[in-house]
C-alpha cells in the first residue's frame, strides 16, 4: 500500500512541506477520481514562513548564525503578534452590527469595541495562526501534547496540529470533469475519512465549520469565547502583579493535569482502542470479540449504548464522542457533547472535566475563581469587589457609561451592567 501523504501548506506561495507517514491515523489523502466523491483529511498546521528557511541550493545548510537570527526574529515576532493583536485588528467590521459599526476600536482594557460596544468576539479578528498557536499552548505540557508540533526556532513554542477535511465531489458538465470542493476548517483528530464525514453529517448544518460559511465563523467565535487566551497565558493579562502571575501559572498547570481533555470520536464500544486505518483493533483483555473493530467499522452490534446526556440509544454504526477523563463506559452523541454550564457544543471537542461532567474552558475557570465583569479576566488577587454573583478588579469597578470610578460611590447593577445613577437614568429615558 502506498504511504499516506500529509500536506502542510506553505505560506504566501512558499513550497508545501511533504511528510510521508504510512501509519498516521486519520490523515490519509486520496486523489480525485472521476465519478465519485473523494475525501482528504489533513493536518492544517498553520504555517510560518520563517520557521525553516529553505537552503539556497539543494543540500546546502544555512549558517549557524543565520539560523540563530531566524530563531531570534521569530521569537520577537511571536511576542509582537501577541501584544499588538488588538492594535492590528483596528477597523475589522462587527459581524453582529451588520454594517452599522465603523470598525473595531479597542477599549484600553475592556474586551469590547469602543465604537459599537460589542464584544471583541463579535469582530472575530483572530487569524488561523493565532488560533492554532493558542490551542498549541493550551495542549502543551499536557497528555494531549501529541496533538501539537514544535515550531522550529520558536524557543519551545508549540502549535496545534489541527485536522481539516476536504471533500471533492465531481460535477458532470461537458467534456472535461470539474470538481466541487468543500473544506471543513476542523475535523476530529485520529478518524478515518468515512467516520469523519459521518461525524460532520450529524452536526447541524449551521454549525459545520465549512470554510466561508456561518459555521466556520461560529467555530472561530467559540474558540475566542470558550478558550480565552487570557485564561492560560499570563502575558496576555493586563497588570498582573508578580505574585499573581505565579498563582495563575500554578492554576493553569493544575487544570492541565487534572481537568483538560480532548474528546475522541469513534464508534460505540471502541473508545480508547488503537486507531490505525486498515488494521484490526484489539479489544481489552477479558472482553468478548465479535465483529472486527477497526476505526470506522461496527463493533458489538448486540450491545446497547446510551448517550450520557440525553439517555437515548447510540446506534452501533454511528459515531459517538468519548472523554477519557470520564472513562470509556460513557459516550455522547456528537450533538450532545456540551458544556454543562452554557449548553454550547465544546469547540474542537476540548473539554474540562469537573463534578462528573464536561465544561468549556471559560466556565470551568469561572467555577474555581471569580472573573472580572469589567475586563473579562480571571481574578488572581484576594482583594476585589463583589456585588451579588458578579466580581470586579478594584481598579475596574467603574461605570460602563461614563467610566468614572464607583468605589465608595452610589452605583446600580442592571442586567450585569455596572452604572452610576446618572448613566442608569439616561439609559432608562
Amino acid at each position: 500500500r502506498a504511504p499516506a501523504r500529509i500536506g502542510w501548506r506553505g505560506f504566501r506561495g512558499s513550497p508545501a512541506l511533504q511528510l510521508k507517514d504510512p501509519a498516521a491515523p486519520g490523515c490519509a489523502q486520496s486523489s480525485p477520481q472521476p465519478g465519485r466523491a473523494n475525501l482528504a483529511i489533513q493536518p492544517a498546521l498553520s504555517p510560518l514562513r520563517a520557521l525553516a528557511p529553505l537552503p539556497e541550493k539543494p543540500g546546502a545548510v544555512p549558517a549557524p548564525e543565520k539560523m540563530a537570527k531566524v530563531a531570534k526574529d521569530l521569537k520577537k515576532g511571536v511576542q509582537k503578534m501577541s501584544l499588538g493583536q488588538q492594535q492590528s485588528a483596528r477597523g475589522v467590521p462587527c459581524l453582529k452590527c451588520k454594517g452599522t459599526c465603523s470598525g473595531f476600536e479597542p477599549h484600553p482594557w475592556r474586551k469590547i469595541c469602543k465604537s459599537c460596544k460589542c464584544s471583541h468576539e463579535d469582530h472575530c479578528f483572530n487569524s488561523e495562526l493565532e488560533d492554532d498557536r493558542k490551542i498549541g499552548r493550551l495542549l502543551m505540557d499536557s497528555k494531549y501534547s501529541t496533538l501539537t508540533a514544535r515550531v522550529k526556532g520558536g524557543d519551545g513554542i508549540r502549535i496545534y496540529k489541527r485536522n481539516r477535511m476536504i471533500m471533492t465531489n465531481p460535477i458532470a458538465t461537458g467534456k472535461d470533469p470539474t470538481f466541487d470542493t468543500i473544506t471543513y476548517e476542523w475535523a476530529p483528530p485520529g478518524v478515518t475519512q468515512k467516520l469523519g464525514l459521518q461525524y460532520m453529517e450529524l452536526i447541524p448544518k449551521e454549525k459545520q465549520p465549512v470554510t466561508g460559511t456561518e459555521g466556520a465563523y461560529y467555530r472561530r467565535r467559540q474558540l475566542m469565547h470558550q478558550l480565552p487566551i487570557y485564561d492560560q497565558d499570563p502575558s496576555r493579562c493586563r497588570g498582573l502583579l508578580e505574585n499573581e502571575v505565579k498563582v495563575m501559572e500554578e492554576f493553569v498547570k493544575q487544570y492541565k493535569s487534572e481537568a483538560l481533555g480532548v474528546g475522541e470520536v469513534t464508534l460505540p464500544g471502541q473508545g480508547g482502542l488503537p486507531k490505525e486505518e486498515g488494521k484490526q483493533q484489539e479489544k481489552p483483555e477479558g472482553t468478548e470479540t465479535t465483529a472486527p473493530t477497526t476505526n470506522g467499522s461496527i463493533g458489538d452490534p448486540s450491545k446497547e449504548y446510551v448517550c450520557e446526556f440525553c439517555k437515548e440509544a447510540a446506534p452501533a454504526d454511528s459515531p459517538v464522542v468519548y472523554a477519557d477523563r470520564a472513562g470509556y463506559s460513557k459516550q455522547w452523541h456528537p450533538t450532545c457533547f456540551l458544556c454543562v454550564k452554557c449548553s454550547e457544543p465544546l469547540v474542537d471537542l476540548i473539554y474540562f472535566w469537573k463534578d462528573g461532567a464536561p465544561w468549556c474552558g471559560r466556565h470551568y475557570c469561572e467555577s474555581l475563581r471569580p472573573r472580572c465583569s469589567g475586563c473579562d479576566e480571571i481574578i488572581f488577587s484576594e482583594d476585589y469587589q463583589r456585588v451579588e454573583d458578579l466580581a470586579w478588579h478594584r481598579k475596574h469597578f467603574v461605570c460602563e457609561g461614563c467610566e468614572q470610578q464607583l468605589s465608595g460611590r452610589a452605583y446600580i447593577v442592571t442586567k450585569g451592567q455596572l452604572l452610576c445613577p446618572t448613566c442608569s437614568k439616561s439609559k432608562r429615558s
